[in-house]
């Protein structure tokens, strides 16, 4: 498994979240996850033979996959889904293959963050510039990627894109029945960007799929907004990453998370001062929206 990055991106309360009980995966799909509050509150069950003694429950041997495992903890907290991702709902886990599972971040830094899990067991606990050195697992993400681009774009649409000058210019043209002359709209697909974290601070691989803004509650210190706002996030355009590339470093990783904050649209710099970012950024959100 890849080692913690240098300074994570993701606070302790962030990754300490991420302890999910999963079924095992020789549970049906079609099973709910245990949920500990019903399991407490529940009458007990009838036994017939109160005095046997309990058999101890054998941990997973070291030959199993990840995913024989049934709780996911801390940095290990994407597992769960990669092993049963029917276990959750539709509100969590977008769609899954037998090779990937797409989910929405459970702390999104965007209006719109997306994980993409790939379920490919020889690649899904290596670091991001390791397990992108083979070229054709790094040609299958990509294409996956770009498919949850599609639907991450159509959605941040649904949600930001009414009152988009764009958008409506083509709108109007529509109603109106103008034929061959309809303005092209808004692309929002160039408003999604991709890539992965040159210091992961889960264990699992997973692509970053997210809008442009940066615009969250859950976006709450610096590091947050470094960690997509600089190149320490990498872009899959980037893989496989060269060997001489900073950030392979430790001091290359740690020198993004601290840079001056600047704002993403404008370049504005505000040093240390996240909480006046944060201010500006909302800003920025509204006159970005209606592009």
């Amino acid at each position: 498994m890849a080692s913690a990055p240098p300074q994570d991106a993701l606070t302790g309360e962030e990754i300490a979240s991420t302890t999910i009980p999963s079924p095992s995966p020789s549970t049906s799909d079609s099973r709910p996850p245990p949920n500990a509050f019903t399991h407490l509150m529940s009458p007990p069950k009838h036994q017939h033979h109160h005095n046997r003694p309990k058999r101890p429950r054998t941990p997973p041997a070291k030959s199993d996959p990840p995913t024989a495992q049934t709780t996911f903890l801390g940095r290990d907290g994407l597992g769960a889904y990669i092993a049963n991702p029917t276990a959750f709902p539709a509100s969590r886990v977008i769609y899954h293959t037998d090779t990937f599972v797409a989910i929405n971040d459970l702390f999104p830094k965007s209006t719109i963050h997306c994980l993409l899990l790939p379920r490919h067991p020889e690649k899904m606990l290596l670091h991001p510039f390791d397990a992108f050195e083979d070229p054709d697992f790094l040609a299958e993400v990509k294409a996956e990627t770009a498919k949850l681009k599609q639907l991450a774009a159509k959605e941040l649409k649904r949600r930001v894109g009414v009152n988009s000058q764009l958008d409506q210019a083509r709108e109007q043209a529509m109603d109106e029945e103008t034929a061959g002359t309809w303005p092209q709209g808004r692309d929002w697909e160039r408003e999604i960007i991709t890539g992965v974290h040159a210091g992961p601070s889960m264990g699992h691989l997973h692509v970053h799929v997210l809008s442009v803004d940066r615009r969250s509650e859950c976006m709450r210190h610096r590091r947050h907004y470094n960690s997509f706002a600089t190149p320490f996030l990498v872009g899959l355009e980037e893989m496989p990453l060269r060997p001489g590339d900073e950030r392979r470093t430790h001091m290359g990783k740690v020198e993004l998370l601290e840079r001056e904050l600047r704002c993403w649209r404008c370049g504005r710099g505000f040093g240390r001062g996240f909480q006046k970012l944060k201010e500006h950024l909302e800003g920025e959100f509204e006159r970005w929206r209606v592009i």
